[in-house]
């Protein structure tokens, strides 16, 4: 799943991205309110987080300006302020959440997944598959036959990006960009040795093979019968 920072304090963004991307979330960060809004534009994320003192456009004119062009992201605000005043207003303004900084990460990380449950429009949303395989995106569960497969951060974004693409060649540069940060070099075999310790989980102690390479393509996932 993807999420959306706009956070301009360096310790906090660093703090919360460092976090979540240990959980095995996809994260893109904007420093400023006008590049949050631009983000939240010309991507699809499943939760922003917003800060409400932010520069250039401060974080609940942003949620508002998100709400008037029919954005309906679920959006945490963040906020120094406590008073009920406070919150009230963050809500008004469209927020979905608020919490007060400072605050423990697991905190955030909860309120994450229990807005994410309540977004999700049926449980089919939240379970991928493709024939025996499944992933639940909620609970960051893999399974094939039954058996739980335990998969690394990295490597549960990379099945779940293919999963969501099922049937589709995905190519390195897709999955650069949607699973792992901008200022990789698609050149290098990261992408190939990460997908060789995929197939190593999920396939090699089953009879069907499901992750396929597409040469000069990219990857595929897929049920071939």
């Amino acid at each position: 799943m993807k999420i959306l920072l706009v956070e301009d304090d360096e310790r906090t963004s660093s703090f919360i991205i460092k976090g979540l991307k240990q959980a095995g979330y996809s994260i893109n960060h904007a420093a400023d309110g006008e590049e949050g809004l631009h983000f939240a534009q010309v991507e699809n994320y499943d939760l922003a987080i917003v800060d409400v003192m932010l520069p250039k456009l401060d974080g609940l004119n942003l949620i508002n300006r998100l709400r008037q062009k029919k954005i309906t992201t679920p959006v945490i605000i963040l906020s120094a302020k406590n008073s009920v005043d406070d919150r009230v207003k963050g809500l008004q303004s469209g927020g979905d959440d608020y919490l007060v900084k400072p605050f423990a990460f697991s905190e955030l990380l909860a309120r994450i997944q229990a807005m994410l449950r309540r977004s999700s429009a049926n449980v089919e949303t939240a379970v991928l598959e493709v024939a025996d395989l499944s992933l639940d995106v909620l609970k960051r569960k893999v399974f094939r036959q039954g058996k739980e497969i335990l998969l690394q951060a990295g490597e549960f974004q990379l099945l779940e990006y293919l999963m969501r693409n099922a049937g589709r060649v995905v190519s390195k540069t897709m999955i650069i960009e949607h699973v792992w940060d901008y200022n990789f070099d698609p050149q290098t075999n990261v992408i190939e040795t990460r997908v060789c310790r995929l197939r190593d989980k999920i396939d090699r102690s089953f009879s069907k093979k499901l992750l396929h390479t597409i040469r000069g393509f990219g990857y595929v996932i897929e049920d071939k019968g």
